[in-house]
């Protein structure tokens, strides 16, 4: 949980800078998600209610079928010696001071189908990897159903076996009351 208490702030109208991971230009499914993501988080410059300043990274990484997104925010970091800031204003490095602090949210996207339209149409990708949560719960719930019936069967072999040894007894008491004492004790 320590990990989570996101020290940063980002200033309300602010434009961010979106950035994607390599991964993003391997294949055709990834560069079609990196463009609706492109298109979702981006702000255009000039946009009604925006700031003319970026204070903040968004950051899409592609891994294990997922994408990673974090987001930062972008701080001045401590100030540089003197020396040090002759050498950089010398040579037009102004922004090396500059660090980033995560601020969330931090979440992890699986990508499990893209259509051609809005809510329809013909499939573009579809994750063949993706097992639904409900799948999980009814595979779970269907190898419970197993062993119940397992249970259920073994119940019903207890009581036909209990009721065979009964009989067996009744046939053996029955067998025994014909037999005469003196034949027995000859």
């Amino acid at each position: 949980m320590s990990e989570l208490n996101f020290t940063g702030n980002a200033l309300r109208g602010s434009r961010a800078i979106v950035s994607f991971s390599k991964d993003f230009d391997l294949t055709p499914s990834a560069a079609l998600m990196k463009e609706m993501l492109c298109h979702t988080f981006s702000v255009p410059r000039g946009t009604r209610k925006s700031k003319p300043f970026i204070d903040r990274v968004v950051s899409f990484t592609l891994a294990d079928s997922k994408v990673w997104v974090r987001h930062y925010q972008i701080n001045p970091g401590p100030a540089p010696a003197a020396a040090d800031e002759d050498n950089r204003k010398k040579n037009g490095d102004d922004d090396d001071n500059l660090e980033l602090i995560e601020i969330g949210p931090r979440f992890v996207m699986t990508p499990i189908v893209v259509l051609e339209g809005s809510f329809g149409g013909p499939v573009v990708f579809e994750n063949r990897e993706f097992v639904s949560p409900n799948a999980v719960r009814a595979a779970i719930r269907q190898k419970g159903a197993v062993r119940a019936g397992g249970r259920d069967m073994a119940k019903t072999k207890r009581m036909v076996k209990k009721r065979e040894v009964e009989r067996e007894q009744k046939i053996a008491k029955m067998t025994e009351e014909n037999v005469d004492d003196s034949v027995l004790f000859a």
